[in-house]
């Protein structure tokens, strides 16, 4: 790959630029001979958190702070691309289109408003660039080297950068713009930023069984995004069918798997939210992310849900007076042991080689408290489960 060392002002970069709200993302700058965020590129973030980042960029402007390299990518002799620095470009450009004001002496300023030198600096500032020239492969690797400092790429971002193409800009229209009126539906059940991706790679991840490079080379050069799109919705329209209550603990749970598994079963989404309800409400119920899974595989296992264990004053209390009970009758102190006919039909087993267990099971209504704990060896609690 070729690179070729470059010179231009803030002003040169910033003619003629452009930026699409709806999309978040500048578009062209150099007087359109710049195209500021290609497909493969990451969101705009710099106006994330109160725009911190982006007034960060003017500042180093104005007290004459290098902003660090540049590259683009040269498509043709008449177009350039920018390779590394369009949160920067982008940043640039908005100031100076009004999009954004930097406080001055205590006084907010947006572009316009500043006082003629100030303006004069901005414009002026030079900014070092160099125009790369080199095949896509070539391209898309450097790319991926390239990380501004506090902003590393996520995986979809290099996905995206690799696979480029149709595919992904009709993708990103749909799962990573953040005015798509469907993100607050979705974000009940997603984690993530949806400008960071986190919305496309799920619903890649989802189509695809987790094999999410395979599916973006498969489809890189496909028209249309409708076989992943039916399956993101139909995954979000079951779950939100079947769990009509919504919970802060649903976020973030597999649900491309849990629909692969359980989507064939009929739920009463009535009963489901009574199930939850009783759940959320259960003290001995500590993992409320397993809420889920347990009721859609029918209340089955208990596992799921991390149920509170006995605690240590109970169980030593429990322990000691089957000792004794056991010693007094020349049997076992476990139960199951006790009639037995082995070797351990008389054996008194210490502490540490036995486990608390309910006697009535907690998912068949049995509570976590001393008049239900009995201490059994750990041969015969881990052979009784949940019967």
């Amino acid at each position: 790959m070729k690179a070729e060392r470059k010179i231009y002002t803030v002003e040169e970069i910033c003619k003629g630029f452009t930026y699409n709200e709806a999309e978040g993302k500048g578009l062209f700058g150099l007087s359109g001979k710049l195209t500021i965020q290609p497909e493969y590129q990451r969101n705009y973030l710099y106006a994330e958190q109160n725009g911190a980042r982006e007034i960060a960029v003017i500042e180093s402007v104005l007290k004459g702070y290098p902003i660090g390299l540049l590259y683009f990518n040269k498509v043709d002799d008449e177009h350039l691309e920018v390779l590394d620095g369009q949160q920067r470009i982008t940043s640039l450009g908005r100031f100076l289109t009004r999009k954004f004001a930097v406080t001055i002496n205590c006084v907010e300023h947006y572009f316009d408003f500043m006082p003629e030198d100030l303006q004069k600096k901005i414009l002026q500032t030079e900014l070092l660039v160099y125009e790369c020239e080199g095949t896509e492969s070539e391209i898309k690797e450097w790319f991926k080297t390239i990380n501004i400092v506090g902003l590393p790429l996520e995986e979809q971002e290099i996905l995206n950068a690799i696979y480029c193409g149709p595919f992904v800009t009709l993708a990103k229209e749909v799962f990573s713009n953040s005015q798509n009126a469907n993100v607050n539906k979705w974000a009940a059940f997603l984690k993530g930023n949806v400008k960071r991706q986190a919305y496309l790679h799920a619903a890649l991840d989802w189509v695809s069984r987790g094999k999410v490079s395979e599916y973006m080379s498969l489809h890189r050069f496909d028209t249309n995004i409708k076989e992943m799109q039916t399956y993101f919705d139909s995954v979000i329209d079951w779950a939100s069918g079947v769990f009509t209550d919504i919970e802060k603990e649903m976020c973030g749970l597999p649900w491309g798997e849990l629909y692969e598994k359980y989507h064939k079963q009929p739920y009463n989404p009535s009963d489901v939210a009574t199930k939850q309800r009783a759940l959320y409400e259960d003290y001995y119920v500590k993992n409320k992310k397993g809420i889920y899974e347990y009721i859609l595989g029918g209340c089955k296992e208990p596992k799921l849900l991390e149920v509170r264990c006995f605690d240590t004053p109970v169980k030593e209390a429990v322990y000691a007076r089957q000792t004794a009970s056991a010693k007094a009758a020349g049997v076992s102190n476990c139960p199951l042991c006790a009639i037995g006919l082995d070797n351990n039909r008389t054996r008194i087993w210490k502490l540490n080689e036995m486990d608390a267990d309910h006697v009535t099971a907690w998912s068949k209504g049995g509570a976590t408290d001393i008049s239900n704990c009995q201490m059994l060896c750990q041969t015969h609690n881990r052979a009784k489960g949940n019967k």
